[in-house]
């Protein structure tokens, strides 16, 4: 196994080079000059050109780069010119506030869109199956964003059962001890039920902004997948033999339909990773996208390139997690295929 986790890691630094590489140049692509931005409206172009130097820009783009590279050997991401911290720190620190939303909103897709799914492809043409299909064209049709103002818009600004939209946890409570950065783990953690249900209040709405997204694509894969093995010989065989329905349905149909399943399910973890820059801003959540978009305004490249290489190991990791529960979930899949 540990072999094969290398062979992985390995195969992937060509996709990492690539990333560093690329997000390099889209960086210096952007529009406005920092230098002119951090010198600030009434600055002489003296100033300008002071600013430029001290911030390595008026080097050639070569050397630009090769420094670059030499921090990265020595983890260093640089220095946020907007806030004057370590661009490394703060992707530290704002880090856990991502992953705790992405992990409950894939939590809340993968608790509806999987029963949904199951439930539809054994009653077609119910009132079930008519529910998933409605669900999925709105889960695909409606942006992220779109949903965040609206769920925001009823549950809170008209019903008012709802709390502000605006952080993680309602500022009556403090944050629980630090110990993964997702409160509400730590919460958990530490036994602070009151914090807890606090900080699942808060990222609820959020969450499920988020999980409206993928659970369309999730529970259509479901369905489909099901209807396949369904249909298949070793399933009427099932049958014949006497098999309970639901060892039927459990142990053989939906074992084999998870291989697809579990495709789509890494696809749209990586569809959240990037909408939850949009879910960020609307709700006010200090996680690393609110940070990329706060940078990207200010022409910020150092926070752009932390964030940027923060996604890219982190689909890394994702695909080689998807690769390890194949062989998990059906051994004659082989893993070094």
């Amino acid at each position: 196994m540990a072999r094969v986790v290398l062979l992985r890691l390995i195969g992937a630094l060509p996709n990492l080079i690539g990333v560093v590489v690329v997000t390099f140049l889209l960086t210096r692509a952007l529009p406005g000059d920092p230098a002119a931005f951090f010198a600030g409206a009434a600055a002489t172009p003296e100033a300008v050109e002071e600013v430029r130097k001290k911030l390595g820009l008026d080097q050639p783009l070569l050397a630009q780069f090769a420094r670059y590279l030499g921090d990265l050997a020595r983890g260093d991401l640089g220095q946020s010119l907007s806030t004057g911290q370590s661009v490394a720190t703060e992707l530290v620190q704002r880090l856990p506030a991502s992953l705790e939303l992405t992990l409950t909103a894939l939590l809340f897709a993968v608790t509806v869109a999987l029963p949904l799914g199951v439930m539809a492809a054994t009653r077609p043409g119910s009132w079930i199956d008519q529910t998933c299909r409605v669900v999925t064209t709105a889960g695909v049709s409606l942006p992220t964003f779109f949903t965040g103002l609206l769920l925001a818009y009823v549950f809170y600004f008209l019903l008012g059962i709802a709390p502000s939209p605006l952080g993680r946890l309602d500022p009556v409570f403090s944050p629980p001890p630090s110990l993964t950065g997702m409160y509400l783990v730590d919460s958990l953690l530490t036994g602070q039920w009151d914090v807890f249900l606090a900080s699942l209040r808060q990222i609820a709405l959020p969450a499920i902004t988020m999980g409206l997204f993928v659970l369309a694509p999730l529970a259509r894969m479901t369905r489909a997948s099901m209807l396949g093995v369904l249909s298949s010989d070793f399933i009427r065989t099932a049958r014949a033999a006497g098999l309970a329905s639901s060892t039927v349905l459990i142990t053989y149909a939906f074992r084999n339909a998870l291989l697809p399943v579990v495709t789509t399910l890494g696809m749209v973890f990586s569809f959240l990773l990037g909408s939850n820059v949009l879910v960020e801003k609307v709700f006010a959540w200090p996680g690393i996208g609110s940070y990329a978009i706060e940078s990207l305004t200010a022409s910020d490249y150092a926070p752009i390139q932390g964030f940027v290489l923060t996604m890219g190991v982190l689909f890394v990791l994702l695909n080689l997690a998807i690769d390890l529960l194949y062989g998990l979930i059906d051994p004659r899949v082989g893993i070094e295929a």
